[in-house]
């Protein structure tokens, strides 16, 4: 019965590649104003909505960050297959996902910002990456949904959902950081078939690593410690699940301010699993009053400002994730700690040139994919 359905999955994936699949840019060959004579003015489009979008809720800003990361930091595994289904298969992977051939299978299928993240639970990926642990909490899914109903509105079938995803995540970094981070989106990408929770768990970075576990996370993908370190910044908007930091609410004083553990203790004890701002500063003013009353001052009334105060909040050991404290415990990472700290100029600057480094995690040439016309869904099950 197992290889009955993995011979019927083989064969929906490989036969849905030849019908529907299409050739995008390579990572080389994304660019700039992509859309300039094919959608005039998508971008504007795109920024209006997000305005909104944050204007009513400055959360879904720091939603979007996180989306961006989240989709281009994983790559998915084909399913095995027998021979037949594998040359069918081979026409396919080859071209969408950069194969590796191993012993007549698939090995490590590239996909980069291919919008998988987006996609939900279908017959063809029963569990998307939106199930995998590491993700949860994951928002902003239905203001893409509305951002991509606009844009096949002015253009169908022309702009793809991963590329909307970078418009938007780009421009909610620019407006939480009132502009000091921002960058220009090469465009040209299309849209995966494929998501796999397993695939997310394995590839994307826990909050219970070590600082080396992090650091060779990040090198598979080709970044080094500075970049680990740079990223990390989006911690300063945000907010996290306590599952996701159960650790910390009993550290010791050597790793955690003792007043925030409590704090965080409290907020935890609020609800089943509820979420705790990652900035103590967002936090409301009651609850930082009891617990910590020499930080009020620095309370906002207005959340998620994307700066370097995540630098500032973990060398005072009060940030939420373990992952995060463990980037005192290198040398390296601490010196970047420091700098950053010091100089938040630099910090917008190189964040946002790893965000676009980030955007570019490759698609590779010849690839196969497909302009959604919803995100959260493959053409082909739309009818």
């Amino acid at each position: 019965m197992m290889k009955l359905s993995v011979a019927i999955v083989c064969a929906l994936v490989a036969a849905a590649a030849l019908v529907i699949g299409g050739e995008p840019a390579a990572a080389s060959e994304l660019k700039v104003g992509y859309y300039g004579k094919t959608c005039k003015g998508v971008e504007n489009v795109i920024k209006w909505h997000v305005i909104k979008a944050l204007k009513q809720n400055r959360r879904t800003g720091a939603a979007l960050v996180r989306l961006l990361f989240h989709d281009c930091f994983v790559r998915v595994r084909s399913y095995a297959c027998d021979r037949a289904h594998q040359i069918m298969l081979h026409t396919y992977c080859s071209k969408q996902f950069d194969v590796v051939g191993i012993n007549g299978g698939f090995e490590q299928c590239a996909q980069g910002c291919d919008g998988s993240v987006l996609l939900d639970k279908s017959y063809e990926n029963p569990h998307p990456e939106k199930e995998a642990p590491v993700n949860i909490g994951l928002a902003a899914f239905d203001l893409l949904e509305e951002i991509k109903a606009a844009v096949e509105k002015r253009c169908p079938g022309v702009v793809s959902c991963s590329d909307i995803l970078i418009y938007a995540a780009r421009d909610a970094g620019s407006i939480l950081s009132n502009g000091h981070v921002h960058f220009d989106v090469p465009a040209g990408r299309l849209d995966g078939f494929v998501s796999s929770a397993d695939e997310a768990q394995r590839e994307l970075p826990d909050s219970t690593m070590t600082v080396q576990q992090l650091a060779d996370n990040f090198a598979a993908k080709g970044f080094d410690t500075e970049q680990l370190v740079i990223l990390s910044g989006a911690h300063s908007i945000g907010a996290g699940h306590c599952s996701s930091f159960t650790g910390r609410l009993s550290e010791p004083p050597q790793q955690i301010v003792p007043a925030y553990r409590d704090l965080l203790n409290y907020k935890c004890s609020q609800g089943a699993n509820p979420d705790v701002v990652n900035n103590v500063r967002d936090e409301e003013y009651a609850t930082v009053a009891r617990f910590m009353p020499g930080f009020t001052s620095r309370v906002r009334k207005i959340s998620d400002f994307l700066d370097n105060t995540y630098y500032h909040n973990n060398l005072a050991k009060i940030v939420t994730f373990h992952s995060d404290w463990q980037l005192l415990t290198n040398q390296t990472s601490l010196d970047k700690v420091h700098e950053y700290a010091n100089n938040g100029t630099l910090w917008d600057e190189d964040f946002s040139d790893s965000l676009l480094r980030l955007s570019k995690l490759p698609m590779p040439e010849g690839s196969k994919g497909e302009i959604r016309k919803k995100c959260s869904v493959s053409n082909h099950f739309q009818y």
